[in-house]
């Protein structure tokens, strides 16, 4: 009886597994789901077939020839402004044959006037270089990349005259004030 009854728990216990799966997979418990799947594949079929992917331009490159232009980190200057003061003149061009003196090799901006002194009656102005040494000059002498003449010198400024390209193949004629560098006062 033993056997048998350990027989009969055993029929019993897969029966009623079986039985809890197909409740499991029957019933509506997921019926939301089914129809969702359903309707979604309904949709796909009725939308067709996808765009294709757009056509691809190749890149094209930017040719950019700045030469005869103003350096990009030079103060702005109002080309038409200075025309209407200087008129458009054909005269006005740089001396490309003139030996280049040695302040010529720095931006305008980068030099500092730091003094002056007087040496038989000729005014020079000293100028500080991006290097930390100090040059004299007076008027006649060039200064910064634009072809700049010295065009007058005093104790606490020098005017310069920059020749730089209008961007039509023409020059113009632009004036440049640097002045003296006030000394720094130390408070200490």
């Amino acid at each position: 009886m033993s056997h048998s009854f350990s027989r009969s728990i055993q029929t019993l216990a897969g029966l009623l597994v079986l039985s809890l799966l197909q409740a499991c997979g029957s019933g509506g418990q997921y019926a939301d789901l089914d129809n969702y799947m359903a309707q979604a594949k309904q949709e796909a079929a009725t939308r067709g077939s996808i765009d294709p992917i757009p056509a691809f331009r190749p890149y094209q490159a930017f040719s950019y020839s700045a030469t005869a232009m103003r350096a990009p980190f030079d103060i702005p200057i109002d080309v038409k402004e200075l025309l209407s003061m200087n008129g458009p003149s054909s005269d006005v061009k740089p001396d490309e044959n003139r030996t280049k003196e040695y302040l010529e090799r720095f931006n305008l901006e980068g030099l500092q006037m730091v003094g002056s002194l007087e040496q038989r009656g000729q005014l020079w102005v000293l100028m500080d270089d991006q290097n930390g040494l100090v040059h004299r000059v007076t008027v006649g002498n060039y200064m910064g990349r634009n072809h700049g003449r010295i065009v007058e010198v005093s104790e606490s400024q020098v005017s310069v005259i920059e020749i730089v390209s209008s961007g039509e193949s023409t020059w113009i004629e632009r004036p440049r004030t640097i002045k003296l560098r006030e000394p720094e006062v130390d408070d200490g």
